[in-house]
């Protein structure tokens, strides 16, 4: 077939048309079919196959997660065991209300049994946080540099928490030092009194 032979095809005998004309009239009509298809169904189920494909590895990532999770349970439920004795351990540091005098005292005596003179031993305002309230006191001793050395070493092996901060040592005329210091003590929020600051967040 030549160009001529095509521009004499005539729609209306498609039936008498050569065998090499009827294919290539099939083709465009199955192209045209397809495309028509692609453009107005096919081309929305692709986009839906495209989310359900993405939802599937989110769901698989997330099935192979809670996978090693189950596998792991039984050490995840002992490591929440270990958090929970460590952390009543120590709680078991922090004393309670009734037990803030007798630590103030502890750390008098711990003074005192080095043989240093206290000059100043102020307890501030106590400062709460979330889990517990923080009991700064203000201290001013005078003694020898290792009774010095003696009594912080004391006070950090006190059975409670309490540390030292904002150490400044000066010398006296007469060879003794004298330390200024705060000395913060923990101590651990009662139910009432954690379950009243949440209440007040709140409101």
């Amino acid at each position: 077939m030549n160009l001529n032979d095509l521009n004499n095809l005539d729609l209306k005998t498609v039936a008498d048309w050569p065998m090499p004309a009827k294919f290539g009239l099939l083709g465009v009509l199955f192209v045209v079919i397809v495309l028509a298809g692609w453009w107005f169904d096919w081309r929305g189920n692709l986009a839906t196959l495209s989310g359900e494909q993405a939802k599937e590895q989110q769901l698989r990532q997330t099935f192979l997660t809670k996978k090693a999770q189950a596998v792991n349970l039984e050490a995840y439920t002992k490591q929440l065991a270990d958090i929970k004795q460590s952390f009543g351990a120590l709680l078991k540091q922090l004393p309670n209300r009734q037990e803030m005098d007798a630590l103030i005292t502890d750390i008098n005596q711990a003074g005192l049994g080095r043989g240093l003179q206290f000059e100043l031993f102020k307890p501030g305002t106590e400062q709460d946080t979330e889990f517990y309230a923080v009991l700064p006191i203000q201290i001013r001793v005078t003694g020898g540099y290792h009774d010095l050395g003696a009594f912080a070493s004391d006070v950090a092996k006190l059975p409670r928490i309490v540390t030292l901060s904002d150490i400044s040592i000066t010398p006296n005329k007469d060879g003794s030092l004298t330390m200024d210091a705060t000395a913060q003590t923990y101590r651990y929020l009662d139910d009432d009194a954690s379950g009243k600051k949440a209440k007040g967040k709140k409101s």
